[in-house]
């Protein structure tokens, strides 16, 4: 049985039983995480590795998103840490790669066919499309799937039981679920028009829509026979432009500030072409950008966008990624528009806080107050992709609320939200509720910033270094993380787990 979330707080560390199997986990495991030698480890073999999220790779897969930007930020918060130069080295030679895998430097498109100064991502996150077309090769119908893994997903027309029919076949290999339509027509007046047919099935297990793409059409149409695979489609996410460019904004912030650096040509001119960057990456999502005359502000996947609940607000980590890099600009050049949209995500953040018994803060995955946490019908017109949504309500999770959390320290390091008693209940999220071990005794975190889920999910429990902005309110944030992976020996596998060695770095030395 597994200890609660209070029994851990008080009790053992208060014993100090996790000191005495910290020491000895790292003991046997080799590595100090919050030594600099075993950052710069990590470093060396990380990008020598063929693993995915070196700072040579596109961002078509999410590879720079949730790799590289992990480690970008770890060169910052281990520069903060030491106050070396050579980590801000490390991260001018890996930002000018990452820079050089921007859409408008590769000449690639997004969905729209726009090549922009950003880095688009396609599977598995965006909706795939099939183009059935006659035998002519005239373009007759467009059928989509907006279940995740698109490419694993193949379109498979066969013959209907009468003549101007056929049969519908959406498989995806990844997933093996399956939607079949038999016995379509192409004919708008038919009862079994296909593009009416499947919008009334929806949803079905591989989420099919279909668009009519014939000018006039009329009833004398069939597509080919045969097996057509899905091909994902280019979308840039707002949630992996703030991850990559957070960095480059902490990085002009940080210059600008000191005047030491400031005399240093390399990194002045670096600062100002990273800002310019920062800023021009942001600046693609502006179209997405909505806000209220109350003082709020957030984003929305515009209705259209080839991916599942377009036309609905974004996840509040979504949101709040670019949030990151908002805060940091503000910081770094005072600009207005910076400061006003910072103050707004966070105002909207802010509402979305609920306070629990352990006076820690809750919140959901979705925004309460958008359109998948109370879902929506087909009546309502809202998405194209998905026509129809149950409500979303569930509660954040510790990986991805370590987006919403790092964005919140952001905006209250540069004085521009949020208090320190804010601070601190974020910090006992994590004391309180995360924070828990094992029933093999090993620590371990819980899923969800409610203390609840799995605490064997090792996508979650990995990341909580990521919580250590608010450890300074609660030790516990630190010691509790830092025992996770003493306890696993962790190896440089991942983007992400040099940026959580960093962060256990930058809290070690805090104050040294």
């Amino acid at each position: 049985m597994q200890l609660s979330r209070r029994r851990f707080t008080l009790g053992a560390l208060a014993m100090g039983a996790l000191g005495s199997f910290t020491g000895t986990a790292r003991a046997a495991a080799g590595h100090d995480y919050t030594s600099r030698e075993t950052f710069d480890l990590f470093d060396k073999v990380f990008h020598e590795s063929g693993n995915g999220g070196r700072p040579t790779d596109t961002n078509e897969h999410g590879g720079l998103a949730w790799g590289q930007s992990y480690v970008l930020a770890g060169f910052i918060r281990m520069y903060e840490a030491y106050k070396d130069t050579h980590y801000l080295d490390r991260f001018i030679t890996n930002v000018d790669l990452v820079l050089a895998n921007r859409d408008s430097v590769r000449g690639v498109k997004d969905h729209r066919g726009l090549s922009l100064p950003a880095w688009r991502a396609m599977a598995p996150y965006t909706a795939g499309l099939v183009t059935l077309k006659d035998a002519g090769g005239t373009p007759l119908l467009e059928v989509r799937t907006a279940l995740t893994y698109a490419d694993n997903a193949v379109a498979t027309v066969r013959a209907g039981t009468a003549e101007g029919r056929f049969t519908l076949e959406v498989r995806n290999s990844r997933t093996n679920l399956v939607a079949t339509f038999p016995d379509l027509s192409l004919d708008p007046a038919a009862p079994d028009y296909a593009v009416r047919r499947i919008f009334d099935a929806f949803p079905t297990p591989t989420l099919v829509t279909a668009r009519e793409l014939r000018p006039s059409p009329a009833g004398d149409a069939a597509p080919v026979l045969g097996a057509t695979p899905f091909v994902s489609q280019p979308v840039v996410f707002t949630v992996h432009t703030g991850m990559i460019t957070y960095p480059m904004a902490s990085f002009a912030k940080t210059v600008f500030r000191s005047p030491r650096l400031l005399a240093v040509p390399k990194y002045r001119s670096k600062a100002v072409e990273y800002l310019r960057a920062a800023r021009d990456a942001a600046a693609v999502h502006d179209d997405e950008w909505r806000q209220t005359e109350d003082g709020h502000g957030y984003f929305v996947w515009n209705k259209g966008t080839p991916l599942g609940n377009d036309g609905a607000e974004q996840p509040t980590n979504q949101s709040l990624a670019l949030g990151q890099t908002y805060a940091e600009l503000a910081a770094a050049t005072g600009d207005p528009f910076y400061l006003d949209r910072t103050r707004r995500m966070a105002r909207t953040f802010a509402r979305e806080l609920e306070v629990d018994a352990d006076d820690a803060y809750v919140w959901t995955y979705w925004p309460t107050f958008g359109k998948v946490y109370s879902g929506f019908a087909k009546t309502d017109d809202i998405s194209e992709y998905t026509p129809s949504s149950n409500p979303g309500q569930g509660i954040e999770d510790l990986s991805h609320g370590a987006i919403d959390v790092e964005f919140a320290a952001a905006a209250f390091r540069n004085r521009l939200f949020y208090q320190g008693q804010d601070m601190a209940r974020f910090a006992r999220t994590y004391s309180r509720n995360l924070a828990t071990t094992g029933t093999d005794g090993i620590p371990t975190a819980f899923q969800r910033v409610n203390g609840t889920g799995s605490t064997t999910s090792a996508g979650q429990y990995l990341q909580a270094p990521r919580w250590m902005a608010v450890a300074q309110w609660d030790d516990t944030v630190f010691s509790h993380s830092r025992s996770i992976y003493d306890a696993r020996a962790v190896e440089p596998q991942l983007g992400s787990y040099l940026g959580c060695v960093a962060y256990l770095n930058w809290h070690a030395r805090r104050g040294s």
